[in-house]
């Protein structure tokens, strides 16, 4: 999801060309191989039994309703990329593959890009999919008179700053789509973007249909989409299950009949069930059982770098973290994290102390950037950077990380307020929220109060996917992933000229300076990469994609 908190991500977002980003796809394919011991996608197609049967997978009750561009967290990510099909999506080792798009060909400065589409598209309804409906569905995700979180990923669109009037006309257009005819769109950027064929492969720009557009509140309920899955059934807090289309013509065809995600309020109570064989899918370890899980022989164990940055963000509004004062304590509180020990500890090993802001299998991810460094464990050097922060303004209060008790968090946060408190001797607290999405609706409407836990994952495998969702001024005050509305012109101003620049290997260096304002600045306190951690069924065949999450379409099971 460009848009997930874990994410991504997701999530929650990267990639710019689709031929020059060949060197950055190379960096991503070690997330792709097989989970250990799985048949290959064709010998699990001819298990006996395979296509007639319901996967069950894990999940935590989506926070809104089913609308790609208005999709900011994990669980909603997971479902509403099997409903829709969009112009692009991402092999399991994030190669660019066309959908939708039958081409995407962009102009000598990239500043402006035609769209042609494949004929004969449809919604599981049989409403036609035109350059029309992209048109349409792009400007309803960018108006902000339509309070869609994903809108500022289509930021780079001419006319997108006309639209953020949020009690403006919600049928207004963006001015830079042109329909040519129902096979053709020509998009108009406000400024170079070379990563926008990658970029409409983030879930905002997933085409919806003319019924989401008049009434979204109830079509998020009960969502009409274009993918190789369509909504069965959905109980709140219970399950969300989805059925395969058979009108679906695209090219992810399932392997199975359909995916139930069933809600969990703990990871812990779904691996009991993973082990009991109750379900056949778990795509995240708890952390109680994360030295124990390899060993066990109920299961097929997986272990593997990922996607997912982990970190928490100090919101700027915060007290006492503006300024130099902010600064100072932001430093400190780093320097006052023993990631190692953390890493050790709490995830045995399945999680990478962070060096920068990417993910190892990122294009320009840096192990050589924090020259001064601030990601390091210094507890003499936090005492120090603490004192001359209190010299401007005396320290008060309580400093807490928020977090979701429904999810794996609680150890680290523990452990991490802990490193804090005795190290800068200080009042340092866990945070508590009762669900995730109960923590996420306080995200996003500025009133958590603390800082948080967060962290990016995205929808596309480039580093405009992190740096931009996650930090740029455009994504900040509710519009984008900047959560902790981090506002930086120099920082800006690096990621427009890195935009700007069509060639990547070129791009990354101009990354890695704007990170470096990102090390000065530490918006967010980076705390490690994520492995993929997860485990299926004995009898479950499943792929885990570049983003680290399974590859529903393909999952099988045999009897």
């Amino acid at each position: 999801m460009a848009h997930t908190p874990h994410i991504d991500i997701a999530h929650n977002a990267i990639m710019h060309r689709a031929r020059r980003i060949a060197a950055s796809v190379a960096a991503v394919c070690c997330t792709l191989a097989m989970v250990a011991g799985c048949g290959t996608a064709d010998d699990a197609a001819d298990s006996s039994g395979s296509r007639n049967s319901i996967v069950t997978v894990n999940s935590t009750e989506p926070t809104k309703g089913l609308i790609p561009s208005n999709t900011n967290d994990m669980a909603g990510w997971r479902i509403a990329s099997l409903i829709y099909d969009g112009l692009v999506t991402f092999s399991t080792s994030g190669e660019l593959q066309y959908v939708e798009a039958k081409s995407i060909a962009a102009n000598a400065d990239a500043t402006e890009y035609t769209i042609t589409l494949k004929p004969n598209l449809k919604f599981s309804n049989g409403e036609k999919i035109t350059a029309s409906t992209y048109a349409k569905s792009w400007s309803f995700a960018a108006n902000a008179a339509n309070g869609q979180v994903g809108a500022s990923t289509l930021a780079t669109i001419k006319g997108y700053d006309k639209l953020q009037d949020a009690n403006g006309d919600k049928n207004a257009q963006l001015s830079g789509l042109h329909v040519v005819d129902d096979s053709t769109l020509k998009v108009e950027l406000n400024q170079p973007d070379s990563s926008f064929p990658y970029k409409v492969g983030d879930i905002a720009f997933l085409p919806i249909s003319s019924k989401a557009i008049k009434d979204p509140e109830a079509y998020g309920k009960k969502p009409i989409g274009n993918g190789p899955y369509k909504v069965k059934s959905w109980t709140v807090n219970e399950d969300l299950e989805l059925e395969k289309d058979p009108s679906y013509n695209g090219p992810r065809k399932p392997k199975n009949d359909g995916i139930d995600f069933r809600v969990y309020q703990s990871l812990n109570a779904a691996y009991s069930d993973l082990l009991a064989g109750n379900l056949d899918v778990l795509d995240s370890i708890p952390t109680v059982a994360l030295g124990s899980y390899r060993k066990e022989r109920r299961a097929k164990a997986v272990n593997r770098q990922g996607p997912s940055f982990v970190s928490f963000t100090i919101p700027q509004s915060l007290e006492h973290f503006q300024g130099e004062e902010g600064r100072l304590r932001r430093a400190a509180i780093s320097q006052a994290i023993d990631r190692n020990a953390i890493a050790k500890a709490i995830f045995r090993n399945t999680v990478t102390p962070a060096t920068d802001f990417l993910a190892p299998v990122i294009k320009g991810h840096s192990t050589t950037l924090d020259t001064s460094g601030v990601l390091s464990y210094d507890a003499d050097k936090a005492r120090d950077l603490w004192k001359r922060a209190d010299a401007i303004s005396p320290w008060s209060g309580s400093f807490r990380i928020a977090y979701g008790a429904d999810s794996t968090d609680k150890e680290w946060v523990d452990a991490t307020v802990n490193s804090i408190r005795n190290v800068l001797g200080i009042d340092a607290q866990s945070y508590p929220f009762s669900t995730s999405k109960e923590l996420s609706s306080a995200i996003n409407e500025r009133k958590v109060g603390a800082a948080f836990k967060s962290g990016l994952q995205s929808d596309y495998p480039h580093p405009e996917g992190y740096l931009v969702q996650g930090y740029d001024s455009s994504q900040a005050d509710g519009k984008g992933l900047n959560n902790g509305d981090y506002k930086s012109a120099e920082f800006d101003a690096l990621i427009d000229k890195a935009s700007a620049q069509p060639d990547l290997d070129k791009a990354v260096a101009t990354y890695q300076e704007a990170q470096k304002v990102l090390l000065k600045d530490l918006p967010v306190i980076p705390l490690w990469y994520k492995n993929v951690t997860a485990a299926v069924g004995r009898h479950v065949n499943a792929d885990f994609n570049y983003m680290g999450v399974p590859d529903y379409v393909n999952i099988t099971k045999s009897h």
